[in-house]
This record gives C-alpha cells, structure tokens and sequence, in this order.
C-alpha cells in the first residue's frame, strides 16, 4: 500500500517551508505563480491530499453530520435522507448514516459512536421502541456536551433541541374534512404505528373534526362507532386484523394514519368485494410507492420528506456556524399537502 505523502514531504522535495507549500496550495496571493505551479505539480503527481484529522484539529470541525433514521426501507425516511445528503453537500458536509431497525439500544449505541468519532452535530428521528420506553439520556449526554442536534418528525419534547416536524394534526384534520365534505358517514382510523407522536397527533386531529361535526347525524355515527385504531408488533397479522375490521364494520372511508395501512386497507377491500371508491374512500400518510402503484392510485397526504430533510440539515449547519450557549431552540413546521387520486369520491 502505497505510503500517503505529508505536506513536510513536499516542502522538503521542494526546498521550501511547510507554510509556504500550505500557502501555495491555497493559491495563496502572497506566493509566487511560479513558486504555486511547482507545489502544484508536485502535489498532482503524489496525488496530495490534505489530511482530514489535521485539518478538524485545525478548524475544531470534522465537516461530517451524524444521521440516525429508525429504518431507511420506508420512502418517506429514504426522500428525507437525500433532502439530507444534498443540503449537507451543497455546504461542504459529509454525512455518516446509522439505522436503528426501531431499536432502542442501537440508538444509544450509534449516538455514542458518533459522538466519540466527533461528528460535529447530529440529525435524528427515533426509534419507535425509544418513543414507547421514554428514555432519552442518550440525547442528554449530547446536550451537556454542547453538540448540536436537530430532530425531525419523530420528536420528543422531553429533549430541548431544534425540531422540524409537518402539520400532522392539521394534516389529519383536513383528510377527515375532506371525506365529510363528500358525503362520507362512517369513518374509520387505522394506524400500524399507534405508538408513535405523529400517528398520536393524527389520530387527535380526526377526532376534533368529529367533535366538531357532532350535531350532523352521520358525523355522530363515525364517532360511536367509526373511529377505531388497529395496531400490532407482528406484522404478520395486520393483514388479518384489518381484514376482520373490515368485515365486521359498517364503514363508508377509512384514514391510514400510515402508508401501510391506508395499502393494505386497499388490498383488504378488493379481497372482501368491496369497490374503491364507491363502497369505501381511503386516505393514507405519505406520498410513496404504495400510494401510487396501489389499485386504484391512493389519496395521501404528502409530508414533503425531501423538503423536511433538507430543513432539518440546513438548520443543523445554520447551528454549527453560530452556535452559542444562549442559543435558542425552535420548532419549525413544514405543511403538508392532501393529493387527491382514484382512491376517494
């Protein structure tokens, strides 16, 4: 393997000081053109790069963005990492990425590897096991370090840092509306994350929809008897329980509160007889493959995951540039979008 050169190799080749062969390749103005080709030359023919340990010693930066993601298989978290990756590149960031699989320990595990490895801040959404064990010393231990840390969609309130999350509450506010508003009268929620913040504050925005309307018969109806939460840790079965729901509930449109269900609500119908649109309006959360290649196309709610991602890193960088110990988090919201397909009247 062939030995790396140092820039004191090439001063000494060259005859010159070390400041002098730095300066020069910096094109510094100071140097002599004749003086920057040699050093130049030089360099191009050891293939010289400059070494990234002493330049982050240098610069007390490492240039490098720690991301943890709870799983990357989802669309939505895969289109929030590439807002990630082009934020991050665009400013001069490498990023190194971790997934947890929903795993608690993993997650601690990969902040102390991280942090160890001095990243210079982090980009986090949490594992669902983290959201239902509530534990978050991990994220403590960063904080008393002073190392910046941005989370996005699955967020805790427990843990004061920068936060960039959508609308969910509104989100599912205006889904549920929009059924009511075409004549819906028994709506279901299904959910495969109940566990989870966002899928908490969905399933509170169909409900104030529901209060809301209580004086409308049918709304009352979808009170009493439409909004009912399917949820289970194997996902071996989810098909089966909401296969059984479906056929044991009068219900005129259902809201996925994740992609997942709202796909397998689909699927579940057809194999049941029953028509979509016309027997049951689905919506679902997220914009991805399932909801554009299901029969018929579903209607979701569009979380602008690359936007999102892009947010979260380009509030992590404005971070690492002023960041102060009187600096002052905030919450910023990304608004979602309702994309009306075949999947609803």
């Amino acid at each position: 393997m062939r030995k790396k050169v140092t820039l004191k190799q090439l001063a000494r080749e060259l005859n010159l000081s070390i400041s002098t062969v730095s300066k020069s390749l910096k094109n510094d103005p100071e140097i002599s053109e004749k003086t920057i080709n040699r050093v130049h030359e030089l360099a191009a023919f050891y293939n010289y790069k400059p070494n990234a340990l002493a330049v982050s010693l240098k610069s007390n930066k490492t240039k490098t963005i720690g991301i943890i993601l709870p799983e990357i298989l989802n669309h939505f978290f895969a289109k929030a990492l590439f807002g990630i990756e082009q934020e991050a590149s665009k400013n001069g960031y490498k990023i190194v990425t971790c997934i947890t699989n929903e795993s608690y320990q993993k997650e601690v595990e990969y902040v102390e590897m991280l942090n160890y490895s001095s990243v210079d801040g982090f980009i986090v959404a949490l594992s669902q096991e983290t959201q239902v064990i509530n534990e978050f010393d991990h994220f403590k231990v960063l904080k008393r370090d002073n190392v910046p840390v941005v989370m996005f969609d699955r967020v805790s309130d427990e843990i004061e840092c920068d936060k960039v999350v959508v609308d969910d509450k509104e989100a599912s506010k205006n889904a549920i509306q929009y059924l009511v508003d075409r004549g819906c009268k028994k709506i279901a929620v299904i959910t495969t994350i109940s566990e989870l913040s966002v899928a908490k504050l969905r399933l509170a925005g169909a409900q104030e929809v529901v209060d809301e309307n209580e004086n409308v018969s049918l709304i009352e109806l979808a009170v009493k008897d439409g909004i009912h939460e399917v949820s289970t840790e194997d996902s071996n079965n989810v098909e089966t329980e909401i296969e059984d729901f479906l056929k044991n509930n009068d219900i005129d449109a259902v809201l996925g509160l994740d992609e997942t269900a709202a796909a397998i609500t689909i699927n579940m119908s057809h194999k049941l007889g029953y028509k979509i649109p016309e027997d049951i309006s689905v919506i679902g959360f997220t914009d991805g493959l399932l909801s554009k290649h299901s029969y018929p196309k579903l209607t979701t709610v569009s979380q602008h995951a690359e936007d999102l991602g892009s947010k979260a890193a380009e509030i992590l960088l404005n971070q690492l540039d002023n960041f102060t110990e009187n600096y002052k988090t905030k919450t910023e919201i990304v608004k979602t979008s309702l994309i009306v397909r075949d999947s609803t009247v």
